[in-house]
């Protein structure tokens, strides 16, 4: 994701790009296309005409500076500005007397490039290269078409050309660069954000490992080393007890990284699972809602539950129960007396009850403000 500050310093830059443009535009139109305009009004034929033109590029200019006050782009407003600019070019020399292109009194040959970039700055390059390419077309051909130029004509076209058409282009490849480097920039940074994430889940997905594997290493790995050693015999009834345990723990600790709506109902039936594969019959009864407990409290509630199931010989029967701020797993099985555990977590009870091969066992929390 894209940070909230850069992506404020991309507008701003882009805004006052903006206003700048806008600001030489309004010189340029204003400061010279205007007093110009006044000065041989006189000798076009039609003045109206020509005011008709520089109204346009008024109304144009205008429009830009009400969408930068409203923090607006053209967006679909574009094309018919730009056909509005053209055309006011196009007005203009209809009307231009014969032999006065690129003069003083063809006030819209430096004016009107200008009014159309402002409308183009946000805009691929090509456009803006097109639209003033247009505009130089327009004038070439009144020249060509209308008047009888000479060489002194051409060669002052073409200087005038070198202003009017190099100019504003530089500012739109300006404008482009900018546009380019932010972009990047905004890549670049996105690119980072990922190599973080993508770092900080492979330290956490390692803490997580090492963290199960500490939390085996006290009873599991000494089990698997006495069974490599022959220390210990599979044989032997209480090894394979402690295995049946030792599963059924491994079997909740790989459950636990699961995401479901219900760990604590999740992670039982994984330790049911162990019961099931020795063929004992376990039944699982749930009945309310809880609040989700803390990995640390789940294991609680249910290591001395898969204790019982483990050692379960024929038969178990589990059984959930929540409110709002409790919940509650008893498991009645056939397993005869045995040591419990004591819970780790405060907050957490456990009381069993033996009479004769049965065993009746409830862990219970209690969810505390």
């Amino acid at each position: 994701m894209s940070d909230p500050v850069e992506e404020v310093t991309r507008a701003q830059l882009r805004h006052g790009l903006r206003i700048a443009t806008l600001l030489v535009a309004m010189a340029i139109v204003l400061g010279v296309g205007l007093p110009n305009l006044l000065r041989y009004m006189d000798t076009y034929p039609s003045p109206l005409t020509q005011v008709t033109a520089f109204a346009a590029l008024g109304a144009v200019l205008a429009g830009e500076a009400t969408l930068l006050v409203r923090g607006r782009s053209w967006s679909r407003l574009r094309g018919p500005a730009i056909a509005i600019v053209l055309c006011a070019s196009a007005l203009s020399y209809v009307t231009l007397p014969e032999g006065r292109t690129s003069t003083g009194v063809d006030w819209i040959f430096g004016a009107a490039n200008w009014v159309g970039i402002v409308v183009l700055l946000d805009r691929p390059l090509r456009t803006s290269a097109s639209f003033l390419l247009a505009h130089e077309l327009t004038a070439l051909l009144h020249l060509l078409l209308l008047d009888d130029p000479s060489r002194a004509d051409m060669a002052r076209f073409a200087t005038g050309s070198v202003t009017v058409f190099g100019f504003p282009l530089c500012l739109a490849v300006v404008a482009t660069v900018l546009r380019g480097l932010s972009a990047a920039a905004a890549d670049s940074r996105r690119e980072i954000e990922q190599v973080r994430v993508a770092e900080t889940v492979a330290a956490e997905s390692h803490g997580r490992r090492q963290q199960r594997l500490a939390e085996l290493s006290a009873t599991t790995i000494p089990l698997l080393e006495g069974l490599a050693d022959g220390s210990l015999r599979p044989e032997d009834p209480m090894v394979q007890r402690r295995c049946a345990i030792e599963a059924a723990r491994m079997r909740r600790l790989f459950a636990e990284a699961d995401t479901v709506a219900n760990p604590l109902l999740h992670e039982l039936r994984h330790c049911i699972d162990v019961a099931d594969r020795k063929g004992v019959v376990v039944e699982l009864d749930a009945r309310g809602q809880w609040p989700t407990p803390p990995v640390a409290v789940r294991r609680d509630l249910t290591e001395a539950v898969l204790i019982v199931l483990a050692t379960a010989a024929s038969r178990a029967r589990v059984t959930v129960m929540g409110s709002a701020d409790l919940v509650s797993v008893s498991v009645v099985a056939d397993c005869g007396e045995m040591d419990m555990p004591s819970p780790a977590t405060p907050g957490v009870r456990v009381e069993a009850l033996n009479n004769d091969h049965t065993v009746w066992l409830e862990a219970r929390w209690q969810r505390t403000s």
